[in-house]
Order: C-alpha cells, then sequence, then structure tokens
C-alpha cells in the first residue's frame, strides 16, 4: 500500500493527472483510492478562505486539517481490506494547508491538532508536485475550469512556490514541470508513481552541465548534503544521503538495480539515525562522501537542482535538469553561465566523483 500526495500550484493540471492516474494503474491491477481536494469541499459547503475574520479562517482551517487527516486515515483502514497492491493519491495533502497562512498561524493550528509538519510530512510515501501553467505554460493558465479559482497569474505564481516550500523537506518530492505537449507532463506522473510502485523503468539521462553562478539565484531552496556509498554487488549501486533543510535532517537509504532488459529498479527508504550511523560501516573503502550544497528552483516552468561541491571536488558546480525531455529546450537562466555540457558524461556521475584521487 502506497499513499500519494498529487499537488501543485493553480492550473497544474491535476484533475486530467488523477484521471489518468486511476486509469492506467487500475489496467495494471492496483487498487486507486483518490482523497478529494479537503479545501475545495469546504469552499463549496460555505467555508470563505479569503474572510478577513482571523478567528472564523482559524477554525475554518484547523478543521480541513483535521478532515483531511481523519479522510485519508479513513481510506488507510479500508484498504487494508483490500488484497490486492493499492494506492491511495491524495489530491493535496495536509502540508498543502500549510501554504495559505503564516508560520505562526500554522504552528497554533498544528499545535491545537497535536501533530507537527515533520510528522505530516512523513505520512505519505511520495509527493508530487505539478508546476502551474502560470510559470513557463502562461498560454493555457486559465481559472475559467474551476469556480474556486480566483487568483491572477502573479499569485498563482506566487502559491506554486510557497507549496513547493511546505513539501520541500519530504524527502521524496518530485516537481513535474510543464511541457510543450501537457501528455508528457501527465506521462511524467505516471512514470513518478511507478518509481514509487518499484515498477522497473528505462534509465532516463538527465541534462548536466558545468556552471558558473553569475547572480543571486531568486527563490532557491537551499540545503546540505552528503552522500555516501556502501559496498553493493554487481550492477547494482547503494547509497545513504543525509539532507539538511531548515535545520532538519533526513536520512534516506537508496538502491538502484540494473536489469538484464536495461531497466532500472530504484528504491527509496527513508531511515533513521541509528540505522544510518549502522549502515555507515559499510561504506565503500574506496569511495570518499560527497559533500555539497544544493539549491533548487523553477525558471520558466523548468525545475532544476545546483550542486555546489565541497571538500575534494571544491568548486565544482553542476546544473541538472529535472523531467525535461529529449525534444525540448532548456530554459538555461541568466544568472548561470554554462561552462560545458557534461550530459552523459560518466566522469562527473555522483558514483565517480566521490573516488578516492
Amino acid at each position: 500500500m502506497k499513499r500519494i500526495v498529487l499537488t501543485g500550484g493553480p492550473c497544474a493540471g491535476k484533475t486530467t493527472a488523477l484521471v489518468k492516474i486511476i486509469e492506467h494503474f487500475s489496467s495494471l491491477g492496483y487498487k486507486v483510492f483518490v482523497i478529494p481536494e479537503v479545501p475545495t469541499l469546504f469552499s463549496q459547503a460555505g467555508m470563505d478562505y479569503l474572510t478577513s475574520n482571523h478567528q472564523f479562517f482559524f477554525e475554518g482551517e484547523k478543521a480541513t486539517l483535521e478532515t483531511q487527516i481523519a479522510l485519508e486515515d479513513q481510506f488507510m483502514r479500508i484498504a487494508e481490506t483490500i488484497d490486492r497492491p493499492t494506492i491511495i493519491v491524495c489530491d493535496r495533502g495536509t502540508m498543502d494547508i500549510s501554504a495559505y497562512m503564516n508560520d505562526e498561524m500554522w504552528s497554533e493550528i498544528t499545535t491545537s491538532v497535536g501533530v507537527a509538519s515533520e510528522m505530516l510530512r512523513s505520512r505519505y510515501d511520495a509527493v508530487l508536485h505539478l508546476v502551474s501553467a502560470a510559470d513557463g505554460a502562461e498560454q493555457f493558465y486559465t481559472t475559467a475550469n474551476n469556480s474556486e479559482r480566483t487568483e491572477g497569474i502573479e499569485l498563482a505564481r506566487e502559491l506554486d512556490k510557497k507549496v513547493i516550500q511546505a513539501w520541500s523537506e519530504h524527502p521524496h518530492l518530485r516537481v513535474i514541470n510543464n511541457h510543450e505537449n501537457f501528455d508528457t507532463k501527465i506521462n511524467r506522473v505516471l512514470q513518478e508513481i511507478s518509481s514509487v510502485l518499484e515498477i522497473p523503468q528505462q534509465v532516463i539521462e538527465e541534462r548536466k552541465y558545468i556552471v558558473k553562478v553569475l547572480n543571486e539565484i531568486p527563490e532557491a531552496i537551499e540545503s546540505e548534503i552528503y552522500q555516501t556509498y556502501l559496498t553493493s554487488e554487481p550492477r547494482s549501486e547503494v547509497r545513504l544521503r543525509r539532507r539538511t533543510l531548515n535545520g532538519i535532517s533526513m536520512n534516506v537509504r537508496t538502491t538502484k538495480k540494473m536489469l538484464s532488459t536495461g531497466e532500472q529498479v530504484q528504491t527509496e527508504r527513508q531511515i533513521d539515525n541509528n540505522l544510518y550511523e549502522s549502515l555507515m560501516r559499510q561504506a565503500d573503502p574506496y569511495r570518499d562522501t560527497i559533500h555539497k550544497i544544493r539549491k533548487t528552483f523553477i525558471w520558466k516552468g523548468q525545475f532544476f537542482e545546483l550542486d555546489t561541491y565541497l571538500d575534494a571536488n571544491s568548486g565544482l558546480q553542476i546544473l541538472e535538469t529535472k523531467g525535461i525531455v529529449d525534444h525540448e529546450s532548456v530554459n538555461i537562466p541568466p544568472f548561470l553561465e554554462v561552462m560545458e555540457d557534461i550530459t552523459g558524461n560518466t566522469k562527473y556521475y555522483n558514483y565517480n566523483l566521490a573516488l578516492k584521487k
């Protein structure tokens, strides 16, 4: 049983994606449950999220969170009665609520409900964020298909980034770009869910560039990463990653196994500090731990990761695209200068950068 959040900024394509998810994975033998978007249910029932009445807003948002948790828990219990693989897809999740208020009110609400942000994120196996059409696909942005949508295009972009920020500490957050063809965006959603379900996937080569940073990166999310490779079997790769964001560290164990068909199975598991320290004893003696600062950001509807390497690879800066298909051009931001295209150059794979000099 897997629980997945499908979220995103306004006019991102969630409604269409949900239909395709149900069709695709039902045909593969999965039972798919979809938890409806709770704020929309509340709005249709008379809740006014734009009210200036502070107490009304507080109680409404608190009730929204409580209802979201209750719905998810109820469907988890229902899913436990099913004798086949099950997916629970949440049309937005608990942390989405935090994007529509300040930190102080969110803290007050979670305290009154008896939960914490870290606990809420851990409820889900993966979070898929569909980028709003307001960022990079403006010609498709509209408020006509949702009577509850009232924001303008600038506010839509702002909300999009706030939602990403709310989920940024989840170890399996995947940002789904806008594309020239909307079907490509939907196919990426299906691919990411297939990865969570550990269904073999064709290896997709993201484009990579050695870059020089010219100016400050606007609205970037910054984290510190320590990545250690463990001894493993042939045709497989095992790594531990400790990522620290906003003062909170998360540990993830990732295994990649190449099949004879050329497909790859990748599994990710969040682990606690005790298991992390125990597994570190299996560190590959021929490789150093990779230490880097990562900045993630959206530019013209495309999602990027910029890694600045420290220690043995100090000074190296690598920009990596996320989910840009082969025929699409990369929107290189003006605050970065490309020094070299290293796509497919195995010398710059983290696994090889870690080799002791």
